[in-house]
Protein backbone atom coordinates (compact mmCIF):
# COMPACT_ATOMS: atom_id res chain seq x y z
CA UNK A 1 0.00 0.00 0.00
CA UNK A 2 1.75 3.08 -1.04
CA UNK A 3 1.39 6.32 0.34
CA UNK A 4 0.31 9.87 -1.74
CA UNK A 5 -0.69 13.30 -1.27
CA UNK A 6 -4.68 13.71 -2.35
CA UNK A 7 -4.07 14.25 -6.19
CA UNK A 8 -7.21 16.41 -6.75
CA UNK A 9 -6.38 18.18 -10.48
CA UNK A 10 -6.20 14.45 -11.57
CA UNK A 11 -9.67 13.77 -10.31
CA UNK A 12 -13.32 14.15 -12.42
CA UNK A 13 -14.55 17.41 -11.87
CA UNK A 14 -17.64 15.98 -10.18
CA UNK A 15 -15.34 14.50 -7.29
CA UNK A 16 -13.43 15.55 -4.65
CA UNK A 17 -11.33 14.06 -2.29
CA UNK A 18 -11.98 15.98 1.29
CA UNK A 19 -8.17 15.68 3.23
CA UNK A 20 -5.69 17.98 4.22
CA UNK A 21 -2.27 17.03 2.43
CA UNK A 22 -0.78 15.67 6.04
CA UNK A 23 -3.53 12.76 5.47
CA UNK A 24 -1.69 9.08 4.66
CA UNK A 25 -3.90 8.32 1.43
CA UNK A 26 -3.47 4.49 -0.19
CA UNK A 27 -2.77 5.09 -3.90
CA UNK A 28 -4.97 2.10 -4.68
CA UNK A 29 -8.08 3.85 -2.78
CA UNK A 30 -7.98 6.78 -4.97
CA UNK A 31 -8.02 4.31 -7.87
CA UNK A 32 -10.89 2.61 -7.01
CA UNK A 33 -12.74 6.00 -5.96
CA UNK A 34 -12.12 7.16 -9.54
CA UNK A 35 -12.93 4.11 -11.03
CA UNK A 36 -16.60 4.53 -9.58
CA UNK A 37 -16.89 7.98 -10.29
CA UNK A 38 -16.39 7.49 -13.77
CA UNK A 39 -19.09 4.97 -14.12
CA UNK A 40 -22.43 5.79 -16.28
CA UNK A 41 -25.17 7.98 -14.23
CA UNK A 42 -22.66 8.96 -11.39
CA UNK A 43 -23.29 12.72 -11.09
CA UNK A 44 -20.99 13.76 -7.42
CA UNK A 45 -18.16 11.60 -5.63
CA UNK A 46 -16.80 12.25 -2.18
CA UNK A 47 -14.00 11.15 -0.33
CA UNK A 48 -13.27 11.35 2.39
CA UNK A 49 -9.77 11.46 4.90
CA UNK A 50 -10.52 7.90 5.73
CA UNK A 51 -10.96 6.43 2.35
CA UNK A 52 -9.12 3.33 1.81
CA UNK A 53 -9.55 0.07 -0.22
CA UNK A 54 -11.78 -2.72 -0.64
CA UNK A 55 -14.16 -4.33 -2.74
CA UNK A 56 -15.35 -1.18 -3.70
CA UNK A 57 -13.67 1.95 -1.91
CA UNK A 58 -14.87 2.44 1.84
CA UNK A 59 -14.76 5.93 3.14
CA UNK A 60 -16.79 7.39 0.40
CA UNK A 61 -20.25 8.00 -1.01
CA UNK A 62 -21.64 8.29 -4.44
CA UNK A 63 -24.36 10.14 -6.30
CA UNK A 64 -26.27 7.93 -9.05
CA UNK A 65 -29.09 9.42 -11.52
CA UNK A 66 -31.35 6.78 -12.32
CA UNK A 67 -29.61 3.28 -11.05
CA UNK A 68 -28.63 1.68 -7.81
CA UNK A 69 -25.05 -0.55 -7.58
CA UNK A 70 -25.75 -3.01 -4.49
CA UNK A 71 -21.67 -3.95 -4.33
CA UNK A 72 -21.01 0.13 -3.54
CA UNK A 73 -23.11 -0.95 0.28
CA UNK A 74 -21.34 -4.42 0.50
CA UNK A 75 -21.90 -7.38 2.79
CA UNK A 76 -22.36 -5.58 5.74
CA UNK A 77 -25.61 -3.53 4.38
CA UNK A 78 -26.76 -1.16 7.52
CA UNK A 79 -23.44 -1.03 9.54
CA UNK A 80 -23.58 1.90 11.74
CA UNK A 81 -23.22 3.59 15.16
CA UNK A 82 -25.29 3.73 18.40
CA UNK A 83 -24.41 6.15 20.94
CA UNK A 84 -26.09 6.08 24.64
CA UNK A 85 -25.04 8.80 27.01
CA UNK A 86 -25.33 7.90 30.16
CA UNK A 87 -25.46 8.92 34.08
CA UNK A 88 -23.78 5.67 35.05
CA UNK A 89 -21.02 6.94 37.84
CA UNK A 90 -17.32 6.76 37.04
CA UNK A 91 -15.70 3.06 38.26
CA UNK A 92 -12.30 1.73 38.13
CA UNK A 93 -11.06 0.67 34.60
CA UNK A 94 -10.23 -3.22 36.38
CA UNK A 95 -13.76 -3.17 38.04
CA UNK A 96 -15.74 -2.13 34.62
CA UNK A 97 -13.83 -5.13 32.75
CA UNK A 98 -14.73 -7.92 34.65
CA UNK A 99 -18.80 -6.21 34.56
CA UNK A 100 -17.95 -5.79 30.54
CA UNK A 101 -17.04 -9.32 30.49
CA UNK A 102 -19.78 -10.91 32.30
CA UNK A 103 -22.73 -8.95 30.57
CA UNK A 104 -20.86 -9.78 26.98
CA UNK A 105 -21.11 -13.49 28.40
CA UNK A 106 -24.98 -13.50 28.72
CA UNK A 107 -27.18 -13.92 25.59
CA UNK A 108 -29.96 -12.20 26.25
CA UNK A 109 -32.19 -13.98 24.25
CA UNK A 110 -31.09 -17.38 25.07
CA UNK A 111 -34.58 -18.41 25.75
CA UNK A 112 -36.25 -16.77 22.47
CA UNK A 113 -37.32 -18.01 19.57
CA UNK A 114 -34.88 -17.31 16.48
CA UNK A 115 -37.30 -16.84 13.38
CA UNK A 116 -39.26 -14.48 15.76
CA UNK A 117 -36.32 -12.69 16.52
CA UNK A 118 -35.61 -12.38 12.54
CA UNK A 119 -38.68 -11.66 11.59
CA UNK A 120 -39.29 -9.25 14.43
CA UNK A 121 -36.59 -7.27 13.49
CA UNK A 122 -36.63 -7.21 9.63
CA UNK A 123 -39.68 -5.47 10.12
CA UNK A 124 -39.14 -2.56 12.86
CA UNK A 125 -35.60 -2.79 13.87
CA UNK A 126 -34.80 -2.52 17.58
CA UNK A 127 -38.71 -1.98 18.58
CA UNK A 128 -39.30 -5.02 17.10
CA UNK A 129 -37.37 -6.91 20.12
CA UNK A 130 -40.09 -5.16 22.72
CA UNK A 131 -43.02 -7.56 21.00
CA UNK A 132 -40.71 -11.30 21.28
CA UNK A 133 -41.64 -13.68 23.41
CA UNK A 134 -39.43 -13.83 26.29
CA UNK A 135 -36.75 -10.79 25.81
CA UNK A 136 -35.82 -9.98 29.31
CA UNK A 137 -38.13 -7.18 30.60
CA UNK A 138 -35.60 -4.10 31.09
CA UNK A 139 -34.57 -4.99 27.15
CA UNK A 140 -37.94 -4.92 25.92
CA UNK A 141 -38.72 -1.24 27.67
CA UNK A 142 -36.08 0.00 26.26
CA UNK A 143 -36.83 -1.15 22.92
CA UNK A 144 -40.19 0.19 23.06
CA UNK A 145 -38.88 3.65 23.26
CA UNK A 146 -36.02 3.05 20.00
CA UNK A 147 -36.80 5.20 16.81
CA UNK A 148 -38.51 3.87 13.90
CA UNK A 149 -35.94 4.72 11.10
CA UNK A 150 -37.42 6.58 8.29
CA UNK A 151 -37.12 3.51 5.29
CA UNK A 152 -39.24 2.50 2.88
CA UNK A 153 -41.25 -0.84 4.08
CA UNK A 154 -38.64 -4.21 4.59
CA UNK A 155 -39.03 -6.91 2.37
CA UNK A 156 -40.16 -10.43 1.92
CA UNK A 157 -38.07 -11.86 4.77
CA UNK A 158 -38.75 -15.46 3.12
CA UNK A 159 -35.32 -15.95 1.44
CA UNK A 160 -33.45 -14.41 4.74
CA UNK A 161 -35.62 -16.83 7.11
CA UNK A 162 -32.84 -18.48 8.79
CA UNK A 163 -32.22 -19.55 12.51
CA UNK A 164 -28.72 -18.58 12.13
CA UNK A 165 -29.40 -14.71 11.50
CA UNK A 166 -31.84 -14.93 14.92
CA UNK A 167 -28.84 -16.23 16.52
CA UNK A 168 -26.23 -13.92 15.74
CA UNK A 169 -28.05 -11.07 17.01
CA UNK A 170 -26.96 -8.82 19.36
CA UNK A 171 -23.04 -10.15 18.82
CA UNK A 172 -20.63 -7.58 17.61
CA UNK A 173 -19.00 -9.27 14.67
CA UNK A 174 -15.80 -9.25 13.85
CA UNK A 175 -13.40 -6.97 11.53
CA UNK A 176 -13.42 -3.42 12.59
CA UNK A 177 -16.64 -3.75 14.65
CA UNK A 178 -16.82 -3.56 18.15
CA UNK A 179 -18.29 -2.71 21.61
CA UNK A 180 -16.76 0.01 23.93
CA UNK A 181 -17.00 2.05 26.99
CA UNK A 182 -15.49 5.13 26.96
CA UNK A 183 -15.67 8.22 28.83
CA UNK A 184 -16.42 12.15 27.71
CA UNK A 185 -12.69 13.82 27.35
CA UNK A 186 -12.88 17.11 25.78
CA UNK A 187 -16.06 19.55 25.00
CA UNK A 188 -15.56 21.89 22.44
CA UNK A 189 -19.30 22.98 21.81
CA UNK A 190 -20.64 23.09 25.39
CA UNK A 191 -24.82 23.29 23.93
CA UNK A 192 -24.74 21.12 21.68
CA UNK A 193 -22.88 18.65 23.89
CA UNK A 194 -25.80 19.19 26.49
CA UNK A 195 -28.36 18.53 24.00
CA UNK A 196 -27.13 15.61 23.74
CA UNK A 197 -26.20 14.42 26.75
CA UNK A 198 -22.31 14.52 27.00
CA UNK A 199 -20.92 15.92 29.59
CA UNK A 200 -16.83 15.92 30.50
CA UNK A 201 -15.92 12.38 32.35
CA UNK A 202 -19.23 11.13 31.65
CA UNK A 203 -19.76 7.12 30.29
CA UNK A 204 -20.86 6.76 27.06
CA UNK A 205 -21.42 3.32 25.65
CA UNK A 206 -20.40 3.03 22.16
CA UNK A 207 -20.71 0.19 19.42
CA UNK A 208 -20.20 -0.43 15.42
CA UNK A 209 -22.03 -2.97 14.26
CA UNK A 210 -23.60 -4.09 11.13
CA UNK A 211 -26.22 -6.99 10.23
CA UNK A 212 -23.81 -9.78 10.46
CA UNK A 213 -24.10 -12.86 8.04
CA UNK A 214 -28.08 -11.29 6.65
CA UNK A 215 -26.09 -8.39 4.94
CA UNK A 216 -23.46 -10.98 3.49
CA UNK A 217 -26.29 -13.26 2.45
CA UNK A 218 -27.74 -10.22 0.58
CA UNK A 219 -24.67 -9.17 -0.88
CA UNK A 220 -24.39 -12.29 -2.95
CA UNK A 221 -27.45 -12.53 -4.34
CA UNK A 222 -27.77 -8.69 -6.11
CA UNK A 223 -23.38 -9.28 -6.63
CA UNK A 224 -22.25 -6.71 -9.36
CA UNK A 225 -25.49 -5.88 -10.43
CA UNK A 226 -26.46 -2.49 -11.77
CA UNK A 227 -29.93 -1.71 -10.62
CA UNK A 228 -32.69 0.18 -12.69
CA UNK A 229 -36.56 0.34 -12.71
CA UNK A 230 -37.92 -1.79 -10.77
CA UNK A 231 -35.44 -3.89 -9.74
CA UNK A 232 -34.35 -0.95 -7.78
CA UNK A 233 -37.43 -1.21 -5.40
CA UNK A 234 -36.80 -4.82 -4.92
CA UNK A 235 -33.12 -4.61 -3.82
CA UNK A 236 -34.15 -1.02 -1.89
CA UNK A 237 -36.81 -3.47 0.37
CA UNK A 238 -34.31 -5.97 1.09
CA UNK A 239 -31.85 -3.29 1.86
CA UNK A 240 -34.15 -1.72 4.45
CA UNK A 241 -35.04 -4.94 6.08
CA UNK A 242 -30.76 -5.44 6.20
CA UNK A 243 -30.47 -1.62 7.75
CA UNK A 244 -33.64 -2.41 10.29
CA UNK A 245 -32.09 -6.21 11.68
CA UNK A 246 -28.70 -4.16 11.90
CA UNK A 247 -30.07 -1.40 13.94
CA UNK A 248 -31.20 -3.73 16.54
CA UNK A 249 -28.31 -5.33 16.29
CA UNK A 250 -26.52 -2.52 17.71
CA UNK A 251 -29.24 -1.64 20.28
CA UNK A 252 -28.76 -5.54 21.64
CA UNK A 253 -25.11 -5.02 22.18
CA UNK A 254 -25.35 -1.63 23.68
CA UNK A 255 -27.92 -2.94 25.96
CA UNK A 256 -24.90 -5.19 27.18
CA UNK A 257 -23.00 -2.36 27.72
CA UNK A 258 -25.49 -0.66 29.27
CA UNK A 259 -26.24 -3.58 32.31
CA UNK A 260 -22.24 -3.70 32.87
CA UNK A 261 -22.81 0.43 33.36
CA UNK A 262 -25.87 -0.70 35.65
CA UNK A 263 -27.85 1.72 33.20
CA UNK A 264 -29.97 -0.32 31.47
CA UNK A 265 -33.33 2.13 31.78
CA UNK A 266 -34.54 5.01 30.11
CA UNK A 267 -33.95 7.57 32.78
CA UNK A 268 -30.08 6.20 32.91
CA UNK A 269 -29.78 7.68 29.11
CA UNK A 270 -29.10 11.12 28.74
CA UNK A 271 -28.91 10.79 25.35
CA UNK A 272 -28.75 8.89 21.82
CA UNK A 273 -26.97 8.88 18.32
CA UNK A 274 -27.89 6.31 15.61
CA UNK A 275 -26.54 5.90 12.51
CA UNK A 276 -26.17 4.09 9.51
CA UNK A 277 -22.78 4.11 7.50
CA UNK A 278 -23.47 1.60 4.75
CA UNK A 279 -27.18 2.25 2.61
CA UNK A 280 -28.35 3.55 -0.08
CA UNK A 281 -31.34 6.53 0.50
CA UNK A 282 -32.85 8.94 -2.18
CA UNK A 283 -32.09 12.56 -1.62
CA UNK A 284 -31.88 15.67 -3.33
CA UNK A 285 -28.61 17.48 -4.48
CA UNK A 286 -27.99 20.69 -6.33
CA UNK A 287 -32.10 20.75 -6.41
CA UNK A 288 -32.40 16.98 -8.04
CA UNK A 289 -33.38 13.79 -6.36
CA UNK A 290 -30.29 11.06 -6.98
CA UNK A 291 -29.56 7.78 -4.69
CA UNK A 292 -26.67 8.42 -2.67
CA UNK A 293 -24.41 5.33 -1.81
CA UNK A 294 -22.58 5.72 1.38
CA UNK A 295 -20.06 3.20 2.14
CA UNK A 296 -18.20 3.88 5.25
CA UNK A 297 -18.99 7.28 4.80
CA UNK A 298 -21.02 8.84 8.11
CA UNK A 299 -24.50 11.29 6.86
CA UNK A 300 -23.99 14.43 8.47
CA UNK A 301 -26.91 16.80 7.61
CA UNK A 302 -27.36 20.47 9.00
CA UNK A 303 -27.63 20.01 12.77
CA UNK A 304 -26.93 16.29 12.47
CA UNK A 305 -25.13 14.82 15.18
CA UNK A 306 -22.88 12.03 13.89
CA UNK A 307 -19.51 10.23 15.36
CA UNK A 308 -16.07 9.45 13.68
CA UNK A 309 -14.79 6.44 14.97
CA UNK A 310 -11.03 6.20 17.02
CA UNK A 311 -9.42 3.47 17.17
CA UNK A 312 -9.08 1.33 20.54
CA UNK A 313 -5.77 3.51 21.41
CA UNK A 314 -7.23 7.08 19.96
CA UNK A 315 -10.45 8.99 20.52
CA UNK A 316 -13.84 8.90 19.10
CA UNK A 317 -15.79 12.29 17.92
CA UNK A 318 -18.94 13.42 17.97
CA UNK A 319 -19.77 15.94 15.21
CA UNK A 320 -22.01 18.41 13.62
CA UNK A 321 -22.76 18.00 10.33
CA UNK A 322 -22.97 20.83 8.19
CA UNK A 323 -24.80 19.39 5.66
CA UNK A 324 -21.86 20.25 3.29
CA UNK A 325 -23.58 19.49 -0.49
CA UNK A 326 -20.20 19.21 -2.09
CA UNK A 327 -19.67 16.02 0.65
CA UNK A 328 -23.22 14.69 -0.34
CA UNK A 329 -24.21 15.52 3.71
CA UNK A 330 -21.65 12.99 5.07
CA UNK A 331 -18.23 12.68 6.95
CA UNK A 332 -15.66 9.77 7.40
CA UNK A 333 -16.74 7.22 9.36
CA UNK A 334 -13.33 6.32 11.29
CA UNK A 335 -9.92 6.90 10.65
CA UNK A 336 -9.45 4.59 8.35
CA UNK A 337 -6.90 1.86 7.64
CA UNK A 338 -3.38 2.34 6.69
CA UNK A 339 -1.99 -1.05 6.94
CA UNK A 340 -4.08 -4.61 5.28
CA UNK A 341 -5.02 -6.92 8.02
CA UNK A 342 -1.94 -9.95 6.30
CA UNK A 343 0.21 -6.46 6.98
CA UNK A 344 -0.72 -5.78 10.56
CA UNK A 345 -0.16 -9.22 11.88
CA UNK A 346 3.14 -9.34 10.20
CA UNK A 347 4.45 -6.10 10.97
CA UNK A 348 2.96 -5.51 14.48
CA UNK A 349 3.68 -9.37 15.93
CA UNK A 350 7.25 -8.46 15.74
CA UNK A 351 6.55 -5.13 17.52
CA UNK A 352 4.50 -6.05 20.17
CA UNK A 353 4.65 -8.55 22.41
CA UNK A 354 1.27 -10.57 23.19
CA UNK A 355 0.76 -9.70 26.84
CA UNK A 356 1.09 -5.83 25.46
CA UNK A 357 -1.75 -5.55 23.54
CA UNK A 358 -4.69 -5.74 26.32
CA UNK A 359 -4.15 -2.60 27.76
CA UNK A 360 -3.43 1.19 25.82
CA UNK A 361 -1.30 3.69 26.29
CA UNK A 362 -4.08 5.80 27.37
CA UNK A 363 -4.95 2.58 30.45
CA UNK A 364 -8.19 1.49 28.56
CA UNK A 365 -8.61 -2.25 28.30
CA UNK A 366 -9.02 -4.74 25.42
CA UNK A 367 -11.43 -7.34 25.74
CA UNK A 368 -10.37 -9.78 22.88
CA UNK A 369 -9.37 -13.78 22.84
CA UNK A 370 -8.24 -13.43 19.34
CA UNK A 371 -4.69 -12.87 19.24
CA UNK A 372 -4.63 -12.12 15.27
CA UNK A 373 -7.54 -9.41 15.77
CA UNK A 374 -5.47 -7.68 18.39
CA UNK A 375 -2.23 -7.11 15.79
CA UNK A 376 -5.10 -6.35 13.28
CA UNK A 377 -6.95 -3.40 14.79
CA UNK A 378 -4.16 -2.30 16.81
CA UNK A 379 -4.32 1.25 16.41
CA UNK A 380 -0.69 1.21 14.46
CA UNK A 381 -2.59 -0.17 11.57
CA UNK A 382 -4.99 2.76 11.05
CA UNK A 383 -4.32 6.36 10.42
CA UNK A 384 -4.28 9.05 13.30
CA UNK A 385 -7.49 10.68 14.12
CA UNK A 386 -6.46 14.45 14.63
CA UNK A 387 -5.71 15.31 10.90
CA UNK A 388 -8.89 13.10 9.69
CA UNK A 389 -10.90 14.84 11.94
CA UNK A 390 -9.76 18.12 10.96
CA UNK A 391 -9.72 17.81 7.35
CA UNK A 392 -13.68 17.50 8.28
CA UNK A 393 -13.71 21.08 10.23
CA UNK A 394 -11.03 22.77 7.73
CA UNK A 395 -13.38 21.77 5.20
CA UNK A 396 -16.62 22.61 6.85
CA UNK A 397 -18.28 19.49 6.39
CA UNK A 398 -18.23 18.97 10.36
CA UNK A 399 -18.07 20.99 13.78
CA UNK A 400 -16.72 19.10 16.71
CA UNK A 401 -18.64 18.63 20.05
CA UNK A 402 -17.03 16.19 22.06
CA UNK A 403 -14.48 13.97 22.37
CA UNK A 404 -14.54 9.80 23.81
CA UNK A 405 -11.68 8.17 24.94
CA UNK A 406 -12.57 4.30 25.36
CA UNK A 407 -12.35 2.60 28.61
CA UNK A 408 -13.28 -0.52 27.80
CA UNK A 409 -13.07 -2.18 24.60
CA UNK A 410 -14.54 -5.27 23.07
CA UNK A 411 -13.78 -7.32 19.99
CA UNK A 412 -14.70 -10.31 18.66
Amino acid sequence: MGTSSVPQPSLPPHARIFARPDVWMEGEAITQFVRVAELPGCVRAAGMPDLHSGRGPIGAAFAFEERVLPYLVGGDAGCGVLLFATTASPRAVDKLERRVRAAMDEDPLADCDPIEVFDACWQKGAKGLAEVANVPDDIAAMAERERALDLGPSGDPAAYRDPSHGRALGSIGSGNHFAEITRVTEVRDEAAADAMGLEKGGLVALVHTGSRGLGAQIGRRYGDATLTGAAIDVYLADLAGAVRFAQANRFLVACRLLRALSALRRDKVRGAIDIVHNTIRREDIAGRAVWIHRKGAAPASRGEATVVLGSRGAPSWVLLGSGHEGALASVAHGAGRRMTRTEARAKLATRYKRAELGRTAHGGRIVCDDADLLYEEHPDAYKPIEPVVASLVDEGLAAPIASLVPLVTVKQ
